[in-house]
């Protein structure tokens, strides 16, 4: 036997690799017990069936998973579900809310017909949206004109739009008629 392990103490039970955790997710809570390893992503689509979110390069790189947490737009196969407990999330099937009227940006990108295949679709009008809401709330971006005033609402230009959108990817090459649905809607 080794002498380093002679008279020592029993190690200890590991740890529990499990974790009650309470999403908000589209405005309904869900308490589940969620292994600490499973991302966002594969809990929306596998644990509580939102298969909105797509599955895409599973490295956070193209943005077909991109969902709203509390109000921010995110890469959902980066984030640890247990790392959200207590925070809102919204996914492309809750974005209408519980009414039949589609979001502004869903309505869009059907009118402009913003997407081929649709893979990239949900997490494409999810970026949209959370874009949106950054720069209505002063959230500067690459492109930001240095002059425009902390804090202060940016101008939603094509420019703009396109630097916000760009790390969402479309394999069909839809981007134009993206850029037009999100002009459609700026406030």
């Amino acid at each position: 036997m080794d002498s380093q392990h002679e008279g020592a103490a029993p190690a200890s039970p590991p740890e529990s690799s499990h974790s009650q955790t309470t999403l908000r997710v589209n405005g309904k809570p869900h308490t589940l017990t969620v292994d600490h390893r499973r991302v966002l992503l594969d809990l929306l689509r596998e644990d509580l069936g939102l298969a909105g979110a797509k599955k895409g390069c599973d490295h956070g790189q193209c943005g077909a998973c991109t969902v709203l947490v509390d109000g921010r737009r995110v890469n959902s196969c980066l984030l640890f579900a247990v790392a959200l407990d207590g925070c809102e999330i919204t996914t492309v099937e809750g974005l209408a809310g519980d009414g039949e009227e589609l979001h502004p940006v869903q309505r869009a990108f059907l009118d402009r017909d913003a997407f081929q295949c649709g893979y990239c679709t949900p997490g494409q009008i999810c970026s949209a949206v959370g874009a949106l809401a950054e720069a209505a709330a002063g959230h500067p971006s690459h492109v930001t004109d240095p002059a425009v005033p902390s804090g202060e609402p940016v101008a939603l230009d094509r420019e703009e739009i396109r630097e916000r959108l760009s790390g969402n990817l479309c394999r069909c090459g839809a981007y134009m008629c993206i850029a037009d649905a999100v002009e459609d809607v700026i406030p």
